[in-house]
């Protein structure tokens, strides 16, 4: 994919860059992107799994005893599935997560 971002990168690496910074970059380049359905989807996914693994492991840690042992098993499972996100971002693929894939799309598709 060889198409530039609004952001003047290639799709792919601003694909990439949405879950480089987890959320965060998430929600950075779903502000700054105007053209690019790719790029916003894998913006608006960020926010999405992200946002809610971020959420996850840290409501868990509140949790005496085994709050914490579960909080490192969700954030072990979001670095795993983060590296995919990215990987597969970069090759270019619309790689959907369950839910929140499903959430981005219905956002991009209802856009412009």
């Amino acid at each position: 994919m060889t198409d530039k971002s609004s952001t003047w990168l290639d799709e792919n690496m601003a694909g990439v860059l949405c879950y480089l910074f987890w959320w965060v970059s998430g929600l950075v380049l779903a502000v700054l992107e105007t053209r690019s359905k790719f790029v916003r989807f894998h913006a608006l996914q960020s926010i999405y799994f992200l946002g809610v693994i971020t959420l996850s492991a840290i409501i868990l840690n509140w949790i005496p005893l085994i709050g914490t042992a579960l909080s490192m098993v969700v954030w072990s499972i979001g670095v795993v599935l983060w590296i995919i996100l990215m990987v597969k971002a970069y090759q270019g693929e619309m790689f959907k997560m369950p839910w929140a894939g499903n959430l981005a799309e219905a956002w991009v598709t209802r856009q412009k």
